[in-house]
């Protein structure tokens, strides 16, 4: 029998010590070494990260032959922009979210989807047994026979299964329930993500088959587990939004086939998620007219425009330390637009309050809304509304310049089709396009001369 040996692994980072440590010097984290048992001298093959033996030789790249992914589509448009166009045979993707949010419930849609068109899929549910999984289909309407559902969480009878049915998508739901057998540690820990993950990238590579697996998150936000699993899939999916909120956004934050850029926008309903094809509608559909501290800034999302209400509320300070506050978007980015507006523009903020919320739930953090956001807080505190159809956009520098930002002709576009007139922009961005006849632009060179043109008298 092979010689067993003890050692300490972090179930945050992947830190492996001979001996117990209290807190791990990988992550600096307290508590989170846990004890593993492996097996000395185990044969290891040649392999790569995603578990596929490499042929050990080099190849010209000149002579390796080049193809277009096929890729399979789903109804829902949002989920195959986000994934570049759809799925891609053979990839593995981490999908991870607060529990709640939602993400079963997709990925349960996507796959009835493609069990009508006649496609197999196979729904593995480590979680939950396939009466709780039939109860949630029955919610969703779902009825297709190619659409099967499997409660296990041993990773050779998962195999086997697909080996089997042979599908056209499998989900995993969720990787920290799958566990091997050859892994003495417990199903959730890093040794079992890591081995499971590599495993099932094996089966996707080989078989051509796109496994979607979902992920837990820690307290943070991240996905739990190493950050290897990150690093090991070939997308990485963050469904995110407020659990009080209808709306959830869908954003990738990795992906081999596609840009990282995109996200789609959905709505939680009774029978489902509910793709929104014009989001900026949505959140401009509540907009309070002629209110002093409000103002629409044109945002990109990957290729496309949303145009979002951003809030101020400013009010003078009852301590001596004034609060900063920001909702949806960097809570840094306040006191330095604040800073901004005292230096240059002459606003006396020191003593004052401020509270930032971009409406609807949305997180931005392009430059390109830094100058509604100056514009929102010297609204507010001046107490004089912003015109009711214009549009700000531009990044605000620390000297109090407006600086060029990408894809205006987007952003603009955006704006006159929800029928705005007037868009307050760099001064810099008005040069080699043609601008829509039916809004006017303006082009600011300063945060001072963009208050003197927004704020009404």
């Amino acid at each position: 029998m092979a010689k067993r040996k003890t050692k300490y692994v972090c179930q945050e980072c992947g830190y492996e010590s001979p001996k117990w440590m209290g807190k791990c010097p990988g992550c600096n984290n307290w508590n989170t070494m846990v004890e593993e048992i492996e097996a000395a001298g185990a044969p290891r093959g040649r392999q790569t990260a995603g578990g596929l033996r490499t042929t050990g030789k080099p190849e010209k790249i000149t002579a390796i032959e080049s193809q277009k992914e096929p890729r399979i589509t789903t109804e829902m448009k949002e989920f195959n922009r986000v994934l570049g166009g759809g799925i891609v045979p053979g990839s593995l993707v981490l999908v991870g979210g607060d529990p709640g949010i939602g993400k079963s419930t997709l990925l349960l849609q996507i796959s009835s989807q493609l069990a009508e068109k006649q496609l197999p899929v196979l729904y593995i549910s480590g979680e939950e047994s396939p009466r709780q999984t039939k109860l949630r289909a029955e919610r969703l309407g779902i009825r297709s026979d190619l659409l099967y559902v499997l409660a296990e969480t041993n990773l050779f009878d998962i195999s086997k299964q697909i080996e089997e049915i042979q599908p056209s998508l499998v989900v995993v739901d969720s990787i920290q329930t799958i566990y091997r057998e050859e892994v003495t540690s417990a199903p959730g820990s890093v040794s079992q993500v890591r081995e499971s993950t590599s495993e099932l990238m094996k089966i996707a590579k080989t078989g051509g088959i796109p496994i979607f697996i979902v992920g837990h998150v820690t307290k943070e936000g991240s996905i739990a587990g190493p950050r290897l699993l990150e690093h090991m899939v070939d997308a990485v999916l963050y469904f995110e939004g407020e659990r009080h909120h209808a709306y959830r956004i869908l954003r990738g934050v990795k992906n081999r086939f596609g840009s990282t850029n995109e996200m789609g926008i959905f709505e939680m309903k009774e029978e489902g998620m509910r793709e929104v094809m014009n989001p900026s509608e949505i959140f401009l559909e509540e907009r309070s007219q002629g209110a002093a501290g409000s103002t629409v800034v044109a945002s990109l999302e990957g290729t496309r425009p949303v145009l979002v209400e951003i809030q101020a509320l400013i009010s003078p300070s009852s301590f001596g330390n004034p609060r900063r506050m920001a909702t949806g978007v960097d809570n840094s980015r306040v006191p330095l637009l604040m800073a901004v507006l005292e230096k240059r523009v002459g606003l006396l903020l020191q003593n004052q309050d401020a509270y930032i919320k971009v409406a609807g739930g949305v997180k931005l953090d392009e430059p390109a809304i830094d100058l509604a956001i100056a514009v929102s807080i010297a609204s507010s505190f001046r107490d004089q509304p912003t015109k009711p159809d214009d549009i700000f956009i531009g990044e605000v520098g620390l000297t109090g310049e407006v600086r060029r930002v990408s894809r205006i002709e987007q952003r603009v576009q955006e704006a006159a089709k929800l029928g705005f007139q007037r868009v307050i922009c760099p001064q810099k961005n008005l040069d080699g396009w043609n601008p829509p006849g039916n809004i006017e632009i303006v082009g600011v060179q300063t945060v001072k001369e963009a208050l003197d043109t927004s704020l009404e008298r």
